[in-house]
């Protein structure tokens, strides 16, 4: 047997470009470790090659034992020796075990469970503990693999073979009473790659608002182009003592930008050469409920002011840990993924806000976070205009509800901002062309009275209101100022509203990857 790899192959996807970066991790710790190989193996790598060499006995055995030492088991958790997950965090190999069995290994027919398994977390001091239920395995696929790769004689064989979905997630038959014709197929060689892309990627937890389901798991599989840099990479101590709640994510966007920003942007684009990662999402759809396919893909480049912005909104939107009776659990930020979808697909950070927020739900929901989101437009990289229209609508807010509270006083009322708030709301909300936001925004400035910054800024301001291509961006601002308004009570406020996050997700657990 004689197997040869180049990252240049035209035929690979990134996929594959991952498993052979996954297959030069592991052989590369399996000579670190010098353990004991079958006579006759032996191998060669490169920064973008690799050369498996087998000279005596079957082929077969010796792909057993390379499966067997490669993927693991450890204390019932997927253990990898590409990673050398034993000697991780627990938590970071918790991370990966979930992983793998919410992406690839989805289907119970992958893998033998003995039970389910519970790990206290702890996150620092301050920090309530997390409880989390996984399932342990006795078994899984990629170590009893090697009987598909050889034929009768226990030789590696030379015809395509029929891949399984957990093997390239997403590349399912296509239509069950037709498997032989449409099931997906690959050489042999390609198809043993295959087997170790699991140790490339990453995987994030989601806990996504826009898409209103159950955690599920992001799988991120990154643009190798350099093997060996792209070992040191995934083997660099932030990733390898980075904690549970590091691989969160609130969507796809966040995922893939979270990846690509883990180190500083030069780092990872120019040292460690990872231009673009790609992400996706597995799950079942109506017409094909007997298997898992994707159900969204985003292909994600970073350049730097793509990653400053997304750096800002890390900073200001952060994952929070919340304490609960029955154990602590993660809420991540509707605005962050807001922010970062947009930033993923290279749009305004703000683009589209009005369409996806177009109920009171969802504008309560952004409006929790209105500190954090008020830090964000403070800082990000974004047309100094942009930010004048938003203080613009915060004057206009501010001086609209001061005269609510000069009314309320004389009648000897409590003031109602909530109702001015979502009266301002649904009117955006009704604006549906170009002239209906000018009446919109006119009327709305004119109510509130003298706005200064609108006095000194006025020229700067104009498109923002005349021109009709701008309406939708001036909606999506307008929206966002009303969502980050700040009053006096809520000046020191962090900018998330605790109880009520508390009361949403209290029915939330992170018993994930192990149904």
């Amino acid at each position: 047997m004689k197997l040869e790899f180049d990252l240049g192959n035209p035929s690979f996807t990134l996929l594959h470009r991952s498993g052979l970066a996954g297959l030069w991790m592991t052989l590369k710790q399996l000579e670190t470790e010098k353990v004991t190989c079958p006579q006759g193996l032996n191998w060669q790598l490169s920064d973008r090659k690799i050369s498996l060499n087998c000279k005596e006995g079957d082929d077969q055995t010796v792909l057993e034992w390379l499966l067997i030492e490669s993927f693991q088991i450890h204390d019932g958790l997927i253990a990898l020796r590409g990673l050398d997950s034993q000697t991780m965090r627990k938590d970071a190999q918790v991370i990966v075990h979930q992983g793998i069995l919410g992406t690839f290994l989805q289907h119970n027919s992958t893998h033998k469970s003995t039970g389910t398994k519970t790990e206290s977390l702890a996150f620092g001091e301050g920090e309530p503990e997390i409880q989390v239920k996984y399932k342990a395995l006795q078994s899984y696929a990629y170590q009893e693999f090697a009987s598909n790769l050889c034929d009768k004689n226990r030789q590696f064989i030379t015809k395509p073979i029929s891949v399984a979905g957990w093997l390239n997630p997403g590349a399912v038959v296509r239509h069950v009473a037709f498997s032989s014709d449409t099931s997906f197929e690959e050489s042999p060689e390609n198809a043993f790659l295959l087997l170790f892309a699991p140790v490339a990627c990453y995987y994030y937890i989601l806990r996504s608002k826009l898409r209103d389901k159950r955690a599920q798991y992001a799988l991120v599989i990154p643009e190798v182009t350099d093997l060996q840099n792209y070992a040191q990479y995934r083997q660099h101590p932030r990733l390898r003592y980075a904690s549970y709640k590091d691989f969160h994510a609130s969507g796809l966007g966040d995922a893939g930008l979270r990846f690509l920003t883990f180190e500083t942007t030069a780092n990872i684009a120019k040292t460690f050469r990872i231009p673009r990662c790609q992400v996706l999402t597995l799950g079942t759809v109506p017409w094909a409920t007997q298997q898992k396919t994707r159900t969204d893909m985003y292909v994600v480049e970073a350049n730097d002011r793509v990653c400053q912005n997304y750096q800002v909104c890390d900073s200001c939107l952060k994952v929070k840990t919340i304490a609960a009776k029955e154990g602590g659990f993660f809420v991540t930020s509707f605005a962050r993924e807001l922010i970062a979808e947009n930033l993923a697909r290279n749009q305004p950070w703000y683009s589209g806000i009005s369409d996806k927020v177009n109920s009171n739900e969802m504008f309560q929901k952004l409006a929790y976070e209105r500190g954090g989101l008020y830090q964000v437009i403070q800082k990000v990289q974004s047309d100094e205009r942009e930010k004048l229209f938003v203080q613009v609508c915060h004057e206009a807010i501010k001086f609209t509800y001061g005269k609510i509270s000069e009314q309320a006083k004389k009648r000897g009322e409590v003031p109602n901002f909530d109702r001015e708030t979502v009266r301002i709301r649904t009117g955006l909300s009704r604006c549906k062309n170009a002239e209906n936001f000018r009446e919109f925004i006119t009327e709305f400035w004119s109510r509130a009275g003298r706005i200064p910054t609108l006095q000194e800024h006025w020229q700067d301001l104009m498109q923002f209101v005349m021109q009709d291509s701008y309406w939708k961006k001036s909606r999506d601002l307008a929206l966002l100022a009303l969502a980050s308004y700040k009053g006096k009570k809520g000046s020191d406020e962090d900018g998330r509203d605790e109880a009520d996050e508390k009361n949403e997700l209290k029915d939330e657990s992170i018993d994930l990857g192990w149904e």
